[in-house]
């Protein structure tokens, strides 16, 4: 008997993952794909929290959301990008793909976090940079508000039932429909598999509790809260590629490609805090005060004040322009 065709023991309990007609909602000729409204549910909540710390240091609401203009539309082409080129070319390119368009199929799934958050920092960077906003300021309010759209955001990922983990026997297994193309087909129906979508949640979950408790303690210096946020979901994400993740990935030196990114983070992330604390701590030292959240309202008060200046010295020279016909002519006046 073949004994890797028999069906596993079920466990007592396991999280289902919901069908396939629960993935979309029909209104009509418009079909919204939940794994759409999970990231755009996400998107929202970044807004709010990432608005309400901006303007607590000064900022104004607006603000955040003319970056976002620019920014979201960086990070979804940043995140189809990741996938389609990195993490699974070969599901989209070359002689045996039966849809050479599938890579703008954007609604079936498939994005990779990682481009979306460095091209959508791109894109945030530029706005700032066009709206005269201190980047790094801007990115400490914002970062919580990422990881939190990111732990929203996952849930999509159960809709789709892709990207779990390895088999497991755990009362916390994932469900998945052994007909949906994701089922890996070298184990038998009724595997259960790590929910590796609920990990990444939840640790982004406390990756947000983590920022919000560091930024009220006033413990991070200027720009430390965005590489701590690289840092921070680097390491998770990094145990969760080696030790869970078995979905379609390229590999470099035998290593899913995910591993090697992840790990870069890790890297850059820590390199990235320390070189922000020392050049606080740099500013600091000499006496310089920190730039406020809207750099453009520091340069229209300059222009002000040179613009004052510059009338007072034309009212002055105009004075003086005067006087001195005045008394010129008393000077005639005594001479004739």
């Amino acid at each position: 008997m073949n004994l890797s065709m028999q069906a596993p023991s079920v466990p007592l309990a396991s999280i289902p993952s919901p069908p396939e007609s629960m993935s979309v909602i029909h209104i009509g000729p418009l079909n919204i794909h939940m794994y759409a409204l999970c990231i755009l549910t996400g998107i929202a909540f970044c807004l709010w929290l990432g608005a309400r710390r901006w303007e607590a240091i000064g900022g104004e609401k607006d603000d955040v959301y003319n970056v976002a203009m620019w920014a979201i539309p960086a990070g979804i082409l940043g995140a189809r990008a990741y996938h389609v080129l990195i993490t699974d070319p070969g599901s989209y390119f070359g002689p045996n793909v039966a849809d050479p368009w599938a890579f703008l199929k954007i609604w079936e799934g498939g994005i990779g976090i990682m481009g979306a958050v460095s091209v959508g920092a791109l894109g945030a960077w530029y706005a700032c940079r066009r709206y005269g906003l201190n980047f790094p300021a801007f990115g400490d309010a914002i970062m919580p508000g990422i990881l939190l759209a990111q732990a929203f955001g996952r849930w999509g990922n159960w809709f789709n039932q892709e990207l779990f983990g390895k088999p497991t026997t755990l009362p916390w297994g994932l469900e998945i429909d052994y007909t949906s193309p994701n089922f890996p087909k070298q184990y038998p129906a009724g595997t259960l598999f790590h929910p590796t979508f609920l990990y990444e949640s939840l640790w982004n979950l406390a990756g947000v509790a983590l920022l919000l408790w560091l930024s009220r303690k006033s413990a991070l210096k200027l720009g430390q809260t965005i590489w701590l946020y690289v840092l921070y979901y680097g390491i998770g994400r990094f145990f969760i590629e080696v030790f869970l993740r078995i979905d379609t990935s390229e590999t470099f030196l035998g290593l899913r490609v995910h591993i090697w990114t992840s790990g870069l983070l890790v890297v850059a992330g820590l390199l990235g805090f320390i070189t922000a604390g020392m050049r606080a701590r740099a500013r600091e030292a000499a006496g310089l005060e920190p730039l406020p959240a809207r750099l453009n309202s520091v340069e229209a008060s300059a222009a002000a004040e040179a613009e004052e200046d510059s009338a007072e010295q034309t009212e002055s020279s105009k004075g003086d322009k005067k006087s001195e016909g005045t008394a010129k002519d008393l000077s005639d006046s005594s001479i004739t």
